[in-house]
């Protein structure tokens, strides 16, 4: 065999394991967090005020191209299960990867959530509809994964607390997610029991998960202290902490202010008032604890770009936690008609729109190059992934 024909076949040999069936193998539930990222973009450019109609109509794009996102995903994923079980089923032993499981029922949240912004006007109560009937698909993954990771994060996984990372928030964060989801669903229901059912179970949600999701800060900042910061190529994950907390003050904010409606003509009637105020201090007092770990966030961010922060799809940990952040700055300014609250929205939405726009850019790169394509728990104590795809394709 000649030199050029050998190399030739090495170059096949190449694109063969870097096609569809090498991809499929590769594939890992952290690609979900793109589409909360671009879900989360969407709905918060929705209620910027300005220039409505453009910024609405781009708004309702991205929607609609994430809808298509989160299908390709889970068609890859699926067939992952199908194709590789032995293999894909490594992942719940992974202690790095199993986490983003959390990724998928909030990914659907933010379609959901689309339903009610962008397919209400679009497809009438046919959206309202759709959009409740996947928020129960979402609370039950949301359940299942808030407390099934944790077990496994027990029981099978090994863990230390100077490994320890914010990416521990992302199976517990889904369930107040849901809630807030719900929230904003419940005012669109047309029957007064399921809208009770919605605030009820909505609130029993962010308990599943809030009170968990501020417990494991406290032990993240004592690592911190400890441990001093993650390696680089994890320091997107320090923004992972304003989700718990943006979703926990937005869900509280959504839910006060249903209780009105919900409870109305029920025995906790009389507590409409109450809770709307619980919701309303709530929420204010939450986004202040943001205030501070958005404020480390962007220190850790700028200390780890000093040192060439390498590109990986955790960086799409830039863009929902500060969404849902942004998102509840703007139902704070809806609520509160403090112009302050609405101009910092404003600009969070615009720094979010930046991150957006770098992290898909190059994620498409990535995806182009096949560099953005990898199981880490194929290779974690295992088989090294180009063996294993070369012993498997």
């Amino acid at each position: 065999m000649t030199g050029s024909n050998f190399a030739l076949q090495q170059r096949s040999g190449r694109a063969e394991r870097r096609g569809l069936r090498w991809i499929i193998q590769q594939f890992t539930p952290n690609w979900f967090a793109a589409t909360m990222g671009t879900g989360i973009l969407a709905l918060d450019l929705n209620q910027v005020g300005f220039h409505g109609v453009l910024l609405h109509e781009v708004a309702t794009v991205l929607w609609l191209g994430n809808i298509a996102l989160f299908v390709i995903f889970t068609a890859l994923y699926a067939a992952r299960w199908t194709m590789f079980p032995r293999e894909a089923a490594r992942i719940f032993a992974h202690s790095s990867m199993s986490m983003f499981f959390g990724t998928i029922p909030m990914g659907l949240a933010t379609i959901i959530n689309g339903f009610i912004a962008f397919g209400v006007p679009l497809f009438g109560t046919v959206a309202v509809g759709a959009a409740a009937a996947l928020w129960w698909v979402d609370v039950a993954l949301a359940l299942v994964i808030g407390l099934g990771i944790p077990v496994l994060m027990i029981t099978r996984q090994d863990h230390a607390i100077e490994r320890m990372t914010a990416i521990w928030l992302l199976p517990v964060v889904a369930a107040e997610v849901a809630a807030a989801s719900g929230a904003l669903i419940l005012p669109h229901l047309a029957s007064p029991a399921m809208a009770f059912t919605f605030e009820v179970i909505g609130f029993a949600l962010w308990a599943y998960s809030v009170p968990t999701a501020l417990g494991i800060l406290v032990i993240l900042l004592l690592r911190l202290i400890l441990h001093k910061l993650p390696p680089h190529d994890m320091a997107p994950s320090s923004w992972l902490v304003l989700g718990p907390i943006g979703t926990g003050a937005l869900g509280l904010l959504l839910l006060g202010i249903d209780a009105g409606p919900a409870f109305a003509g029920t025995a906790l009637a009389p507590l409409s008032l109450a809770v709307h105020a619980i919701g309303l201090i709530g929420g204010m007092i939450l986004w202040g604890y943001g205030v501070w770990w958005l404020g480390f966030a962007v220190f850790a961010t700028i200390r780890s770009v000093g040192d060439h922060l390498p590109f990986n799809l955790g960086w799409w940990g830039f863009t929902f936690p500060l969404g849902v952040y942004t998102a509840a700055t703007f139902a704070l300014a809806g609520q509160t008609d403090f112009a302050l609250f609405h101009g910092i929205a404003v600009a969070l939405t615009v720094c979010l729109g930046t991150f957006w726009a770098i992290v898909a850019t190059r994620t498409l790169q990535g995806v182009w190059e096949r560099s953005v394509f990898v199981a880490p728990c194929l290779i974690h104590g295992a088989i090294p992934a180009d063996r294993f795809a070369a012993d498997t394709v």
